[in-house]
């Protein structure tokens, strides 16, 4: 992945303005909603406070974070972590999913006290499908596995217009 370019400060008050709240940490928009918007941004592993954020690909539109939401509150989490047990398929799959995110997270920063945890559960659970979402989508099909059957789930979330 390439060296992230400065984030436009157009974007920067988007994401803020999603969230309502300033954003933190931001490099750079790792994905579009097809309303032109940012609704994944890519986080620094260390925010400017100095706290460790693992979060390296966040969710910033509402509209989609609530579809979301609602996927969660399914009991597909629980699905998708008991698929994980049982198709050792699926598991290497998402667990060189976990392997890319952390490769891409290094390459903004060492942030020991979060070595080894990429977000989201993976590589063993899913505990936020947020994350795998926001994951999914910046990073394209076929990277994260379980993201991108949650995006398969999820409604057009941008139909009705930019969410701000």
């Amino acid at each position: 992945m390439a060296e992230p370019s400065p984030v436009a400060a157009h974007d920067v008050a988007t994401v803020g303005a999603q969230l309502g709240r300033p954003a933190r940490g931001v490099v750079a928009v790792a994905h579009r909603c097809p309303c032109g918007n940012p609704d994944v941004v890519r986080t620094a592993p260390r925010l400017p406070d100095g706290t460790p954020f693992p979060t390296s690909y966040y969710l910033t539109c509402p509209r989609a974070a609530s579809a979301v939401s609602t996927l969660e509150s399914s009991g597909l989490m629980r699905d998708m972590t008991e698929r994980l047990e049982a198709d050792p398929e699926l598991a290497a799959a998402y667990r060189a999913a976990h392997e890319r995110y952390l490769a891409e997270r290094a390459e903004l920063g060492d942030v020991p006290e979060i070595d080894g945890v990429s977000a989201g559960g993976m590589p063993t659970r899913v505990k936020c499908l947020h994350v795998l979402v926001a994951h999914a989508l910046a990073a394209g099909p076929g990277v994260n596995p379980l993201g991108d059957e949650a995006i398969a789930l999820l409604p057009d979330w941008w139909v009705d217009g930019p969410c701000v």
